[in-house]
């Protein structure tokens, strides 16, 4: 009995699941085994991540250019020098924040309009 009682609760909780998912969106298919009509979870949540990267990218690079242009290079490339000594997590930051052209284009820029 308690079996029985265990697998419906196991059923009924993948039931659960299954509604959440078909929640956020799903699409309508036809099984090919059964024939039937089935609705299957939309997996439409992936493109937010990337959106969102593609949104963050240009600001995380008009930061960098920025930082640049205030502190003068040879400041900043002390820092990231630093950085690069440090541990993992800091080397790290040290690679994402080393001058690539366009950071250093922009900061060019900026220093330019900043005075």
């Amino acid at each position: 009995m308690e079996d029985t009682l265990l697998d419906f609760q196991k059923r009924q909780e993948a039931l659960y699941r299954k509604h959440a998912r078909l929640a956020k969106g799903y699409t309508t298919r036809l099984d090919k085994k059964s024939g039937t009509i089935v609705h299957v979870p939309d997996s439409k949540m992936g493109a937010y991540g990337l959106k969102t990267l593609l949104f963050l990218l240009p600001g995380f690079l008009v930061f960098k250019a920025f930082v640049l242009a205030w502190l003068g290079s040879e400041t900043y490339l002390s820092h990231v020098q630093e950085l690069a000594t440090g541990s993992s997590y800091e080397q790290a930051g040290a690679w994402l924040m080393q001058v690539d052209p366009i950071t250093a284009k922009l900061a060019a820029l900026m220093s330019s309009l900043m005075g």
